[in-house]
């Protein structure tokens, strides 16, 4: 079953682009049919990398580092430069080893004017086990009920996932009617990074 839930932050990550501007897009998770269609009004090349169905992502003793997975997972060219970043809810299933690895695989990726959305939760002992999120229009998003539970559901709290999420700023955030925060975020690079 599909819910519509209106964003007031996603389409602040567009106001900068035009006809004529190339965006380079991550979206962690699947490739929904609306994403795609809202994404074919843009110039962009569009990376799905699908991390929830990798969950649970842990460091065997004898196996690849975190960071190795997190690398191999993205597979980016290396020359990409991410301009949106749509986090969804994947840091609310990665630990904090987890989400350090993930961000030193990603920040090569980055520059001063990325820009990332991430739904986190604003009441630790509110149940959410993840959605499947795709963009409806640039103020509404269409939200799935995952089919299965998936595993390592951990969510942090606003002020730890800020200091996790260290090479973003915290621009704004809002509080949707089911504990949730919709937060958007921008680079914290410098321009010569």
């Amino acid at each position: 079953m599909t819910a519509t839930q209106s964003s007031k932050l996603l389409s602040s990550m567009f106001e900068h682009c035009n006809a004529d501007s190339r965006l380079t897009v991550l979206h962690v998770g699947p490739a929904l049919p609306e994403t795609v269609e809202f994404f074919s009004r843009y110039r962009c090349k569009l990376f799905f990398i699908d991390v929830f169905s990798a969950l649970p992502i842990l460091e065997a003793e004898d196996g690849p580092t975190l960071e190795q997975q997190f690398s191999a997972l993205l597979d980016l060219p290396e020359e990409t430069r991410l301009d949106i970043c749509l986090f969804w809810d994947v840091f609310n299933f990665l630990g904090s080893d987890a989400i350090a690895a993930f961000l030193k695989a990603l920040k090569p990726y980055l520059h001063a004017a990325s820009a990332a959305h991430v739904f986190a939760v604003y009441n630790l002992k509110a149940g959410q086990g993840g959605q499947l999120y795709g963009i409806k229009d640039l103020d509404a998003l269409n939200v799935r009920a995952r089919t299965s539970i998936l595993p390592g559901y951990a969510p942090h709290p606003q002020s730890k996932l800020r200091n996790l999420l260290n090479c973003f700023n915290f621009d704004r955030s809002v509080l949707l009617s089911d504990s949730r925060l919709e937060l958007l975020l921008s680079a914290k690079l410098s321009a010569t990074a």
